[in-house]
């Protein structure tokens, strides 16, 4: 809401540039390419397959995720691009983005800041579907291994390609309060939480992956549980930033000896 241009320039320039350079490449590549969950905006149907309709965006963000999904179109019909586009639901891990909130909750815990946790506005918990980062990297594997050569060159299409989109999720929302309470124990450390309603700034209350059509098509099947993934996450960061392990009071040996 603050920068909507760095959308703009990320999401939709960024990736027409792209698909200017691989239209008049020859031979042209077939490309995999990030869209989002997000792109399932105000939809209600549950959980989110990719026969639902993804035209009423929430946020300015999934709206260009959206177009570049309907751009990914244009050109696998003009060019004969093979293009396949992956909705990715919160994925996490090792290495993940600082500004997604089980980084930033587990820095604020062991800082002993306050976190906001978001509730709707009839008061329901917000929940996620929760993905980890080797299950999304088999399934990026998994569409980068089948997909089709494209059938244009040098900007002129030869016949039809190749043109899917994908849910790559974990199949299992979790509630913000339940990762809390996760982190919470592998941190041993109690967090200060500040509960406060979503605001309108265009998240989501829920999202959940319907991932049978990744299954059928090359096998994704997503395998690590929220406790599994979040252990292996904060075992990373107390590694990377030097965190110093809790020391818990030493008792002292009794003295048996009279």
């Amino acid at each position: 809401m603050q920068n909507p241009q760095s959308y703009i320039r990320s999401n939709i320039a960024g990736f027409v540039n792209l698909l200017e350079i691989a239209k008049a490449a020859n031979p042209q590549p077939a490309i995999v390419w990030a869209s989002s969950s997000s792109v399932y905006g105000l939809n209600t149907e549950n959980p989110f397959s990719e026969i639902d309709r993804t035209d009423k965006p929430a946020s300015l963000y999934a709206a260009t995720k959206k177009a570049g999904e309907e751009i990914a179109h244009t050109y696998n019909h003009i060019y004969g691009l093979s293009l396949t586009g992956l909705r990715f639901f919160t994925v996490y891990g090792p290495w993940g983005r600082p500004d997604m909130a089980y980084f930033f909750f587990t820095k604020d815990i062991l800082q002993g800041k306050s976190i906001e946790i978001y509730k709707t506005h009839d008061q329901k918990e917000v929940a996620r579907d929760f993905t980890y980062i080797d299950d999304v990297v088999k399934g990026c594997l998994g569409a980068v291994d089948t997909a089709e050569k494209s059938t244009g060159s040098g900007g002129k299409k030869k016949g039809p390609a190749q043109l899917r989109v994908y849910n790559l999720g974990n199949t299992s929302p979790v509630p913000v309060g339940r990762l809390v309470w996760i982190l919470e124990g592998l941190l041993e450390t109690k967090a200060k939480k500040h509960v406060i309603t979503m605001p309108r700034n265009g998240d989501v209350p829920f999202t959940h992956a319907n991932v049978t059509l990744a299954h059928k098509d090359f096998g994704y099947k997503p395998t690590t549980d929220l406790a599994t993934g979040l252990r292996k996450f904060v075992k990373w960061y107390v590694g990377y930033y030097g965190i110093q392990p809790r020391t818990k009071k030493e008792t002292q040996p009794t003295d048996e000896s009279g």
